[in-house]
């Protein structure tokens, strides 16, 4: 009986274990995997404009994209499965803080972090930006950090400061995301 048991568990361990890998997505495939949710209770209105901002505030490891922009794809990715149109999502990434030194070109970057050989976030912020999400870098951050608009990677908008890009998008219905 306690053998059945275990392999019973066993089992159920390996389904559940492969239920849980992430897939890629179809809008930005090589960032932003997510879980497939077969039936939601909570029912995703496909309908409707999705306006969202990402506060990103900070940096992570140097040698892979930041995980706060790289949930901007995930955004675009699980809602377009979801079925939501691409038409239908307005998304801005915020940056400032510590996270600033993410949105810096390859020669800057490498200079800050000299273990790696290139900025991991550009080719995910282009992949961004080609699908229209706007990326603004605080301009207060940028002048502390001394991150003048050629250091900054191609499409990077600099705002007065992180706060007023934040208040002003609000203003225009888009809802923060803050993690």
């Amino acid at each position: 009986m306690k053998i059945r048991l275990f392999f019973l568990i066993c089992l159920l361990s390996l389904g559940i274990m492969k239920a849980q890998v992430p897939e890629a997505g179809n809008v930005i495939p090589e960032y932003g995997a997510t879980y497939h949710i077969s039936s939601p209770d909570f029912k995703t209105d496909t309908s409707s404009v999705l306006k969202v901002v990402f506060d990103v505030n900070r940096n992570f490891a140097s040698n892979e994209p930041n995980k706060l922009i790289e949930t901007a794809a995930r955004f675009l990715n699980m809602h377009e499965k979801a079925g939501v149109d691409l038409r239908n999502m307005e998304i801005a990434l915020v940056v400032h803080g510590s996270a600033i030194n993410d949105v810096l070109r390859d020669k800057f970057y490498t200079k800050k972090y000299p273990q790696t050989n290139s900025n991991p976030n550009l080719p995910l912020l282009d992949e961004l930006t080609k699908h229209g999400v706007q990326v603004i870098l605080c301009g207060q951050s940028a002048k502390h950090h001394k991150v003048t608009t050629e250091k900054a990677a191609n499409d990077v908008k600099i705002a007065l400061s992180a706060m007023t890009a934040l208040v002003q998008l609000q203003n225009m219905d888009y809802r923060i995301i803050n993690f």
